[in-house]
């Protein structure tokens, strides 16, 4: 579990990166796909920034922070770590939905990485708890 964690941490980054990107862009976005769809909109808005820092750069070191803690096998720091960031998460896509209404691709991805990241941390950390609750019983 841990590598398949680890990956998805991975991919978050990118998916971060790429928003990051579009912050700081300042010609046509490349993911304006109708009116719908514009990351540049969603990432040069009052939304993303937070305490003056890109909300993107927030997900990058969430990101790094939760490989890290993948890495090393702590799932329920892990899980600690990727409720908060679930939470914004699920925050900003209320901001893109009822405020702006238009998605950002990139932001669209790091909520199914992120949502994917805290059920897969639940879960491991509940199956080694079932398993160390089976293994006091039997011994």
């Amino acid at each position: 579990m841990r590598w398949v964690l680890v990956v998805l941490c991975l991919v978050g980054v990118a998916a971060a990166s790429l928003a990051l990107r579009e912050h700081y862009r300042e010609d046509a976005s490349p993911c304006s796909i109708n009116e719908r769809w514009d990351c540049g909109i969603v990432n040069h808005s009052p939304y993303a920034v937070f305490q003056g820092i890109p909300v993107a750069v927030i997900g990058i070191v969430g990101y790094l922070l939760l490989g890290a803690l993948a890495f090393k096998k702590a799932y329920r720091l892990m899980l600690l770590a990727a409720v908060p960031g679930l939470v914004f998460s699920l925050y900003l896509a209320h901001i893109e939905k009822d405020v702006l209404g238009v998605w950002c691709i990139y932001c669209a991805i790091s909520l199914g990485i992120i949502s994917l990241l805290t059920l897969l941390a639940g879960g491991t950390v509940a199956a080694c708890s079932i398993r160390a609750s089976k293994h006091a019983v039997s011994s």
